[in-house]
């Protein structure tokens, strides 16, 4: 069927090339942590903060555990809490809802666009409420949302727009990095994102000072001077382990996003198959590709059949926030949210990463254009 040849199988994922590639230099910079046993917080963990943050071109950034508390101490920062509402795409990872949850809030969801799969901004407005004190858009896969039209209705009705940066490092609005552009930008260094940690680690951008001192405390147990303790904290410090191994990555960042924008242009001009759709790029978007979803109308089978031919495909995400039995109380139903819940039902994301060989991408495309639907 095919012209390439290809002796393994093909994942979705493979971490194991980048690892390989940077191995030597990451141990270097553990040996570093362990000669001066910062193993929570402390300089190394300071360096990264200060380098994502030019990276990001902020004024700070503050180093946390995961994305996740990321999402969640963001929310505290702003000061919402049981009461208040808070505005969510229905077509994201669970994380970005928890965050507004964990605090005592309520997540209101909103569906997204039938072709660029973001928030629909057409469709904020009806679920604004006197209750409602932030928006949260997502730049999902790696492909900013739509920064001014939030923006617009963020203004208009006095509400923070939070940036869900978790995918997209390095990805630019209108030449603009994210992650400066809502009151905070909440980013994830999970391993198998495109600047990940090895761990578990995340981070939050502002250019607001007090936002930055705020976040400082709640991470540190609510103490800006040890044993002192003002609030209610938590401990959700990232590690020295991790930020050494960021602070690593983060100078092949640029190079590693540049190789999954030419697999992404290969995919999208080189896929012809009509059964396959993938989302749209407006022209101010400059995507990281930290994933690349298609949709078909038969999903389990070409699922079936991509695995048949050794390309592992994955799933994000088979079941939309709003109808995922955590959020059941909220009282959604299916067809609430009817271009998220297709787009569950029949998406699948292909092979992205940046070790890929052409040899890799160009069987993909074959086995994927020998798709049949019938």
């Amino acid at each position: 069927m095919t012209t390439v040849a290809v002796q393994e199988k093909i994942p979705c994922l493979d971490l194991k090339g980048q690892h390989q590639q940077i191995k030597a230099e990451v141990f270097e910079a553990f040996e570093k942590v362990y000669e001066s046993t910062a193993f929570s917080g402390g300089p190394f963990v300071e360096e990264f903060e200060k380098n994502f943050s030019a990276f990001c071109q902020t004024k700070f950034a503050v180093g946390v555990n995961n994305g996740t508390s990321a999402l969640h101490l963001a929310m505290l920062a702003l000061g919402i809490g049981a009461g208040d509402e808070v505005i969510v795409p229905a077509n994201t990872f669970i994380a970005t809802a928890w965050g507004v949850t964990y605090t005592g809030a309520t997540p209101v969801f909103v569906d997204c666009t039938p072709d660029t799969w973001e928030i629909d901004a057409a469709k904020i407005e009806e679920q604004i409420t006197s209750r409602t004190k932030a928006i949260v858009g997502v730049h999902l896969y790696g492909q900013p949302f739509d920064v001014e039209a939030l923006q617009g209705i963020c203004n208009k009705y006095g509400l923070y727009l939070l940036e869900d940066a978790a995918q997209a490092q390095g990805a630019k609005y209108k030449d603009i990095p994210v992650g400066g552009f809502g009151e905070m930008a909440c980013f994830s260094f999970y391993p198998g994102k495109n600047l990940g940690a090895c761990g578990e680690a995340g981070c939050i951008t502002t250019n607001n000072e007090a936002y930055y001192k705020h976040l400082l405390s709640l991470r540190n147990h609510g103490a800006s001077v040890r044993y002192y303790h003002d609030e209610i904290g938590y401990n959700m410090r990232m590690g020295g382990l991790e930020g050494a191994s960021l602070n690593v990555k983060l100078k092949y960042l640029p190079d590693w996003n540049n190789r999954r924008r030419e697999i992404a242009k290969c995919y999208q001009q080189e896929i012809t198959n009509p059964y396959i759709q993938m989302q749209a790029q407006p022209e101010w978007a400059e995507s990281v590709y930290h994933l690349f979803v298609v949709t078909t109308e038969n999903r389990d089978g070409l699922l079936s059949y991509l695995n048949e031919h050794n390309i592992i495909p994955g799933l994000h995400y088979p079941v939309p926030c709003h109808l995922q039995k955590a959020y059941a109380h909220l009282g959604y139903s299916e067809g609430a949210f009817p271009n998220a819940e297709y787009l569950a039902s029949h998406c699948l994301s292909l092979p992205m990463y940046a070790e890929l060989t052409d040899e890799e991408v160009r069987y993909v495309i074959e086995v994927v254009n020998a798709y049949s639907n019938a």
